[in-house]
């Protein structure tokens, strides 16, 4: 459930209606949420809140998105939310992974808030094994969506001015039988059964995702938030829009730097 922030002047819900929902799985390479975290940090948004669940590991740590030592202290947990409202744009941003077999829990909480806070729709940053591709998925671009009905008739004119590839489904049994196929979505990690129970009910959601492997996923997500940001624009991109992201101070630290002496 979204618990607001406490700012002193009482503790009232922010009014979500009509916004955008954006948001990232806990996929291959945490790209969704690292391409979240350039969107956080570039758009400079103000942090409204936080989702409290028992579907995540819990964790606590200094806040990512520090701009001098004064805010370098903050704490930060492993659900928060963020608003900007001149773009209609709140983010959820998931910062550890899901406890075993609380998957559908965490998706039904989800969705239900998305109902009552009156999103408009859902926009899913995601990942998927690139390993696993089959041989139509090798071809073109390794950038791939997946739109509810729902939200296909608000914007599938749209997309395909933008001439994205939608995601392929694939073989239910390669081998033997090629004409029973399915949505396949391998280390993508709630994406599918969120995207499913979007459809079903009636929830306007877009996936967003990327092919990728382990490792430095870093270039992955600049790669994932000019996609997303060819169809939203949230930031010019006139010329190169990977230079106009803000890298946010914390990944600094993802490859094994010393711990910030602020944390002690």
């Amino acid at each position: 459930m979204f618990v607001p922030c406490d700012r002193g002047g009482g503790s009232a819900a922010p009014d979500f209606k009509g916004f955008t929902l954006l948001m990232p799985a806990v996929s291959v390479g945490n790209v969704g949420q690292l391409a979240i975290d350039l969107v956080i940090s570039t758009l400079d948004m103000t942090k409204v809140g936080y989702f409290y669940t028992d579907c995540l590991v819990p964790m606590v740590g200094n806040n990512p998105y520090a701009t001098a030592e004064e805010n370098s202290t903050e704490l930060s947990i492993n659900a928060e939310v963020y608003s900007l409202p001149s773009k209609k744009l709140v983010v959820l941003q998931i910062r550890s992974p899901f406890i075993k077999n609380k998957y559908r829990p965490f998706c039904e909480t989800l969705l239900s808030w998305v109902k009552s806070s009156k999103c408009a729709r859902v926009v899913l940053l995601s990942s998927s094994h690139a390993y696993q591709r089959d041989d139509e998925q090798l071809l073109g671009t390794p950038l791939r969506y997946l739109l509810t009905p729902d939200l296909e008739k608000a914007v599938g004119g749209r997309i395909q001015e933008l001439n994205w590839k939608e995601m392929e489904k694939v073989a239910a049994y390669p081998g033997i039988s090629d004409t029973d196929k399915v949505l396949h979505i391998p280390g993508g990690g709630i994406t599918k059964l969120l995207f499913t129970e979007s459809c079903s009910e009636g929830i306007q959601m877009a996936v967003l995702l990327k092919f990728c492997s382990e490792g430095d996923n870093i270039p992955d997500a600049f790669v994932l938030v000019n996609y997303l940001n060819e169809w939203l624009q949230l930031i010019k991109s006139e010329v190169n829009p990977s230079s106009l992201w803000k890298i946010p101070s914390s990944w600094r630290l993802l490859f094994g730097n010393g711990l910030p002496p602020a944390l002690f």
